[in-house]
């Protein structure tokens, strides 16, 4: 029997979403940045919600579909201390984010294809709802989270075109 070596950076899975309604499963090709990071799949009726655990918090996964199209919604919960940078792209763009807590209230700052003098906003169909909850499950008033996670559902006009894939990167905190 000959067995296959991965390399230490690449963690390779087929992970399928199934739907509260039976309907088939949709696959994906999850490819991440370092071994210790993991991409759970969970499908919530016409959501598909990606789950990312990455214990460095600096890493990137590659999201490709296996299936014709993507699902209606995508939303990508990170679990991390806090969300320095997020880049999520998709061949033609490429949006970024970085959130912050400031007065007990999220702070979220986005902008499109490199231009972070550009800001997004929230009536842009590039927009990226990105949310901050705590351990509880309720939102979080401070950063670093202790044992919370960041929600971004990212916005339709990120897959016009239906890319093969989305390559999503992130920084928790800047390091020294």
């Amino acid at each position: 029997m000959t067995r296959t070596i991965v390399p230490a950076l690449l963690l390779l899975c087929i992970a399928a979403a199934v739907t509260a309604e039976g309907d088939p499963p949709t696959k994906f090709k999850i490819t991440t940045k370092k071994k210790d990071d993991t991409v759970a799949v969970r499908a919530d009726g016409d959501k598909t919600l990606f789950v990312v655990k990455s214990p460095f918090g600096i890493s990137q996964a590659v999201i490709e579909r296996v299936d014709e199209t993507w699902p209606k919604a995508v939303v990508l919960r990170l679990h991390l201390k806090g969300l320095e940078s997020f880049r999520a792209a998709s061949g033609k763009v490429t949006l970024d984010a970085a959130v912050s807590v400031q007065d007990g209230k999220p702070k979220v700052r986005q902008w499109k294809d490199g231009k972070e003098d550009a800001p997004l906003d929230d009536k842009s169909p590039m927009w990226m709802d990105i949310r901050i909850f705590g351990g509880d499950g309720k939102a979080a008033k401070a950063l670093p989270l202790k044992a919370g996670y960041f929600e971004a559902a990212l916005p339709k006009a990120l897959f016009d075109g239906n890319p093969k894939a989305i390559t999503v990167n992130w920084i928790d905190f800047y390091r020294n």
